[in-house]
């Protein structure tokens, strides 16, 4: 009502205003197209740069370079890889070096083993929930690339190659793991040249979860805390066999290192900009509560972007 009522009292002010005044707003009224013209254009921007987070929307490396760093903070690009577009192909002369390796997981799967309604156990790939939040792709990886016993070898040498990610279960059960390339030597099936087609595989260091001073909820850790809980009397009244085995593995805690395994296979190359692109598959163990439970097979699918030098 009070929006009407000032409307109102506007309507008439212009309409006893001096003449001048009324150029004024009759200029003003002419300048509006051009003025919702740039609010337009100042969204459609905003919304182009919002939607680069959207896995279906692609960026390439110069588009990401010309943006600042508030255009990117907030938006999700930090997490995203970069696109090749080209079908080229580059020779491996000599020693190489590869260079913002960039990996990028879109879909997680953990193994699960079920029971059909015969009895019959079997094992099968299940689809989950991330649970983590942008902070899981691989970036700024480097290494050397060069011919060796007649096939392409990539060894990882430095970078951010691992993140701790989390995903969940159907059922809700929640599964972390430390997505990780470290120590990765991957070899392809021929000497190059790298083209679509292009693979690379090899297998990985996948370090323990956690690390040495985490203490779980009852205080039991690597390197500090207790060697057992308090609440289980059993374990110092001396008889053997009286829950000692059963709490065996949660009471020795330990640093697991595990190995995984990945392969890449290329499918855009862009040989002007040195810039290689594809698919990868990777499968490696989750983590094991420092010891206490069996590890699952988590299998990570996804796109990579990398960089020749």
């Amino acid at each position: 009502m009070k929006a009407v009522i000032t409307l109102a009292c506007l309507a008439s002010a212009l309409a006893f205003a001096p003449s001048s005044s009324r150029r004024q707003s009759i200029q003003m009224k002419a300048e509006m197209p051009s003025f919702n013209k740039v609010v337009t254009t100042a969204l459609a921007g905003i919304f182009t740069i919002g939607s680069f987070n959207l896995p279906a929307q692609a960026i390439s490396k110069d588009d990401l370079l010309s943006l600042s760093y508030l255009q990117v903070k907030g938006t999700g690009l930090a997490n995203r890889c970069s696109e090749v577009k080209g079908t080229d192909s580059i020779n491996i002369n000599g020693k190489m070096k590869i260079t913002g390796l960039c990996i990028e997981p879109t879909s997680w799967q953990v193994e699960e083993e079920s029971v059909s309604k015969k009895g019959e156990a079997s094992t099968n790939f299940v689809n989950t929930k991330l649970m983590t939040r942008q902070t899981y792709t691989l970036d700024d990886i480097s290494g050397s690339l060069e011919v060796k016993d007649g096939k392409a070898t990539f060894t990882e040498e430095d970078g951010i190659d691992y993140a701790a990610t989390t995903v969940q279960l159907p059922g809700g059960e929640r599964v972390p793991f430390l997505f990780s390339v470290k120590d990765l030597v991957a070899k392809s099936s021929s000497s190059g040249p790298i083209k679509p087609g292009f693979d690379l595989s090899g297998s990985t260091t996948v370090p323990s979860y956690r690390t040495g001073l985490f203490l779980d909820p009852k205080g039991r850790g690597t390197t500090t805390g207790y060697d057992f809980a308090g609440a289980l009397p059993g374990l110092q009244n001396g008889n053997e066999g009286v829950g000692e085995e059963k709490l065996f593995e949660e009471n020795n805690k330990k640093f697991d290192v595990l190995k995984g395994d990945i392969e890449f296979a290329v499918t855009n190359v862009n040989a002007a900009e040195k810039e290689i692109g594809g698919v990868f598959v990777s499968s490696q163990p989750s983590d094991t509560d420092m010891g206490g439970k069996k590890p699952k097979t988590i299998l990570s699918k996804g796109i990579f972007f990398a960089k020749l030098e």
